[in-house]
C-alpha cells in the first residue's frame, strides 16, 4: 500500500500534536506489524516535497489498504484525534429508480451493489489539490469525475467505478455472469474473451466491466459526458481474483476486493464519493440509491476473559487497560453478564478479521506493544500423543510394508490426458492457470496415475523386486462438478495401492492374474481390520468401471461391514472403494510392460470410525470339522453370490447351522469335464460343537441341507 505522509498527517487536524514524520510513521507502523519497505520522496507541483511509503499490509487487513485504515492505527498507537474533512450536503433532484434499473443475479457472488446518478456533471482537470494526493501515491491523474473514485480508493479502501449513463443500453445496469465467449473491450485498450464463471456488470445488451477488477472503454467518462451512474460493490474475493488471473491484469481495485471490502463499509463510501464529484464536477444527484444484494451481516460480539490474556501473552492487563486499547481500536465493549470480569467486544464493521477472543488478544498485544511480552529463559513443551487420524494412517503404513509395499511421495498435478483417463463420470476436472505447470496443470482426481507413473520408472530404471513391486501412497485427490448449478469441489483423502502381477513367462495368465487379484484383496483385509478390528469384514461385487481406465471386465467396488458390539452387533456396509485392472490402453499409456493390479479406498471410511474393538472370548476346547463343497455352476455367478446364498441358509435355518462356524473361499476350476460356460467353486464350511468333540457324520445334516439350498438357489450341483 502506498501512502502519502502529507495526506496522512490531514487526518490529523489537531493543531496540539505536531505533523508525523516519515521516521515517526516508519516506527509507529512497525511496531504495529506494518512493517515499511521503501521511502521516495516526491516534488509536488506546488514546489514542496511530498514523501510516499510503502507500507506492508498482510492479507487479513483489507482496512489498510487505505490513508483511514492506516491513520486508525497510528491514532490507536499515540492517542491522536482522527478526523476526515466532509463535504457540504447537497439537494437531490428526481428519483434514482426513474434514471436507471439495477439488477443483480448473483447476490451469492456479489454481495452487496449500490448505485447512484448524477445528472449534468462537467467532466474537466481536476483541482490542483486532488491531483498533488493522486500523484504523491503514484497515480496518473485523468479527469475530475475517474480521479474522485480513485481518491475514495485510497482515503477509505472503497474501489468504485463510474460509467457514462447516456451509454449504458436500456438504461440499466445488470450484475451477472459472463456469457461464454462473451467480449469485453476494457480500460487498458484490450479486447478480452470472458469466461462463463466471471462477473460482469453489463447493461441490457452487453458487459460494460469486469467486475471487481477492470472497467469497461465503451462507458467510460469522457469530456463529452454530463449523466454519469456511481458504483460502489463488493464481491467474493475468490471470483475477483480467478478473473484477475485468467486476465493477467491486476489492478487496485482487484488488489482490495481479494482481500474483502465488507459490505457494511458501503453506504459512507458512497456518500463520501457522491459529495466529492459535486464538491469539483458539480451537477446534482438524483434522490436515493439502488442497493441490490444481501443484508450485511451482523457484527460479531466476541467474549474476551482478563485471564486468558494473561495467559496467552505471559503479563497482566488491567481490565480497564483492555477497554482503553479495545476503545482506541474502536470496538465497543461491555461487562460479561452479571457479576462476570469479562468483557463482550464488538469490531467496528471495517474489521471482518476479528471473529475469536485469540484475534482481540493479538490487537491487545500489537497496540501495547511486542516489547512488552517477556522473553522466558526456557519454553515448556508438551508431548500430546498423535491424533486419531496419524495413529490409523501409520498403523495402516506398518501393516502394508510388512506385506512387501514401498510408500510413495508423488506429486499432486497429472496432465490432462492422465486426470480425463481416471475422472469419475459425472465430475470434471480442476486446473490451475500457472505458467510452470502447463505441461501438467490439473489437480488428480486419483493417486493410480501417479503410482503407475512412479511403477514406470523404476521399469525403466532395471528395478526389479522378488514377487513384483507394490507401491502405496494417502493423498488428496480432486475433481468439480459440472452442470447448470454452482461449481462445488469435490476433494476426499485415499489410500492407493498397486500391485505387479507376477509372470513367469512372457505374458500373463490368468491364474497369474487371479493370484494377484487375490493378494490385493487380502492387502485390503489386512488394512481395513488395521483400522476398524476384526469384526470388519470386506465384501467384494462386481461392478461397471467408475473410468475409462479400468477394464470392464476386472473391476469389483468394496464395501466394509463393520459389525461392532458397542452397536448391538448392528451390521453397517459403507461403500468405500474399488479395486480393478487396468485396460491394454492404460497399460500402454504408462508403457507398462506385465500387468497390474491397483485399489483404492477412502481414507475417511476408516480414519473417521471408532478406534477398533478387541472381542475377546475364551478359547475353544473342542476341534473343529470341515467340508469342502465343490459346487458347479454357470459362469455368471459369482464368488460373491454364492456366499451371500450361504449366509441365507444360516439366516433361515439357524437350528441346522448352529453349528456351522465359518465359510471360506478355496479355489475356482474352469476345464475339462466341465462343460463350457461353467466352473467349479470350491468352499470349505468348518464346524463346531462348542460344548463337544462333533463327529464327522454330525455335519453331514447341515451340510445336505446347504447342498439342497444352492441347487434351488443358484442352481449349483456338487462336482464329483
Amino acid at each position: 500500500m502506498l501512502i502519502s505522509l502529507a495526506w496522512l498527517n490531514s487526518l490529523f487536524p489537531d493543531s496540539k500534536a505536531d505533523p508525523l514524520s516519515a521516521d515517526q510513521v516508519e516506527a509507529l507502523l512497525t511496531a504495529l506489524g506494518f512493517p515499511i519497505e521503501s521511502r521516495l520522496a516526491v516534488p509536488l507541483p506546488s514546489g514542496t516535497i511530498d514523501t510516499r511509503l510503502d507500507v506492508e499490509i498482510t492479507s487479513n487487513r483489507g482496512d489498510c489498504l487505505s490513508h483511514v485504515g492506516i491513520a486508525r492505527e497510528i491514532a490507536a498507537k499515540t492517542s491522536r484525534l482522527l478526523q476526515i474533512s466532509s463535504f457540504p450536503a447537497q439537494p437531490a433532484v428526481g428519483q434514482v429508480a426513474a434514471a436507471l434499473k439495477l439488477i443483480n443475479s448473483v447476490p451469492g457472488s456479489c454481495p452487496r451493489f449500490t448505485a447512484r446518478v448524477i445528472k449534468n456533471v462537467t467532466v474537466g482537470p481536476s483541482p490542483a489539490w486532488l491531483v498533488a494526493r493522486l500523484e504523491a501515491v503514484g497515480q496518473r491523474s485523468i479527469n475530475n469525475v475517474v480521479d474522485a473514485t480513485n481518491y475514495i480508493s485510497f482515503e477509505l479502501g472503497n474501489p468504485s467505478h463510474v460509467f457514462d449513463l447516456a451509454t449504458l443500453k436500456g438504461g440499466q445496469l445488470h450484475v451477472r455472469y459472463a456469457h461464454a465467449k462473451e467480449s469485453l473491450a476494457t480500460l487498458d485498450g484490450k479486447v478480452r474473451t470472458l469466461k462463463a464463471d466471471e462477473l460482469v456488470v453489463a447493461d441490457a445488451e452487453r458487459a460494460q466491466s469486469l467486475a471487481g477488477v477492470i472497467g469497461g472503454r465503451d462507458s467510460q467518462v469522457t469530456a463529452a459526458t454530463s449523466d454519469v451512474v456511481v458504483e460502489v460493490a463488493t464481491w467474493d474475493p475468490v471470483h475477483v481474483r480467478r478473473a484477475s488471473r485468467n486476465h493477467g491484469v491486476r489492478t487496485d481495485a482487484s488488489h482490495r476486493f481479494e482481500r474483502t471490502v465488507p459490505a457494511a463499509t458501503l453506504n459512507a463510501a458512497m456518500e463520501r464519493l457522491v459529495g466529492l464529484i459535486l464538491e469539483i464536477a458539480g451537477g446534482q444527484v438524483c434522490e436515493g440509491t439502488l442497493d441490490e444484494g444481501q443484508a450485511p451481516e451482523a457484527t460479531p460480539e466476541i467474549a474476551l476473559r482478563p485471564a486468558r490474556v494473561q495467559s496467552v501473552l505471559g503479563y497482566e492487563a488491567s481490565v480497564s487497560r483492555i477497554v482503553e486499547i479495545m476503545k482506541a481500536l474502536t470496538i465497543e465493549t461491555r461487562p460479561m453478564g452479571r457479576g462476570g470480569d469479562g468483557l463482550v467486544c464488538t469490531p467496528p464493521v471495517w474489521r471482518p478479521d476479528l471473529t475469536r477472543e485469540i484475534d482481540l488478544i493479538e490487537e491487545i498485544a500489537r497496540v501495547n506493544g511486542l516489547d512488552a511480552i517477556p522473553v522466558l529463559d526456557g519454553i515448556r513443551v508438551v508431548a500430546k500423543p498423535p491424533q486419531h487420524a496419524e495413529k490409523v494412517r501409520r498403523s495402516m503404513g506398518y501393516v502394508l510394508t510388512g506385506l512387501g509395499y514401498f510408500e510413495t511421495v508423488t506429486f499432486t498435478f497429472v496432465t490432462r490426458d492422465e486426470a480425463d483417463l481416471f475422472m469419475p463420470r459425472g465430475l470434471a476436472r480442476v486446473e490451475v492457470d500457472e505458467a510452470r505447470r502447463a505441461g501438467a496443470p490439473a489437480l488428480r482426481p486419483s493417486v493410480v496415475p501417479s503410482l503407475l507413473s512412479c511403477r514406470r520408472a523404476n521399469q525403466h530404471a532395471g528395478v526389479k523386486v522378488d514377487g513384483g513391486i507394490r507401491l502405496f501412497e494417502t493423498a488428496a485427490v480432486m475433481a468439480q462438478t459440472t452442470g447448470s448449478e454452482a461449481v462445488k469441489t469435490v476433494e476426499n483423502r485415499v489410500l492407493a495401492l498397486q500391485m505387479d502381477v507376477p509372470v513367469a513367462g512372457k505374458r500373463a495368465t490368468d491364474e497369474e492374474i487371479q493370484t494377484a487379484v487375490r493378494l490385493m484383496r487380502g492387502t485390503i483385509d489386512a488394512v481395513v481390520r488395521e483400522a476398524l478390528g476384526t469384526s470388519a469384514l470386506v465384501r467384494v461385487s462386481t461392478a461397471a468401471p467408475h473410468c475409462a481406465a479400468y477394464d470392464l471386465a476386472a473391476y469389483a467396488k468394496l464395501e466394509v461391514e463393520d459389525v461392532r458390539t458397542n452397536k448391538a452387533d448392528a451390521a453397517t456396509n459403507v461403500h468405500f472403494g474399488y479395486m480393478a485392472l487396468l485396460t491394454s490402453a492404460a497399460l500402454a499409456r504408462y508403457e507398462l510392460l506385465q500387468p497390474v493390479v491397483v485399489a483404492e479406498v477412502n481414507l475417511s471410511a476408516m480414519v473417521d470410525a471408532k478406534p477398533p474393538l478387541a472381542r475377546v472370548a475364551v478359547l475353544p476346547e473342542f476341534a473343529a470339522t470341515w467340508r469342502d463343497l465343490s459346487f458347479v455352476v454357470e459362469e455368471k455367478i459369482s464368488w460373491g453370490a454364492i456366499e451371500a446364498q450361504i449366509e441365507v441358509a444360516r439366516m433361515e435355518d439357524t437350528a441346522a447351522f448352529g453349528t456351522l462356524e465359518g465359510v471360506s473361499f478355496v479355489g475356482v476350476y474352469r476345464g475339462e469335464p466341465l462343460e463350457k460356460g461353467y466352473k467349479s467353486v470350491t468352499v470349505r464350511l468348518q464346524f463346531r460343537d462348542m460344548t463337544k468333540t462333533m463327529r464327522a457324520e454330525e455335519a453331514d445334516g447341515p451340510t445336505n441341507a446347504l447342498v439342497a439350498h444352492m441347487k434351488a438357489t443358484v442352481g449349483a450341483t456338487l462336482r464329483v
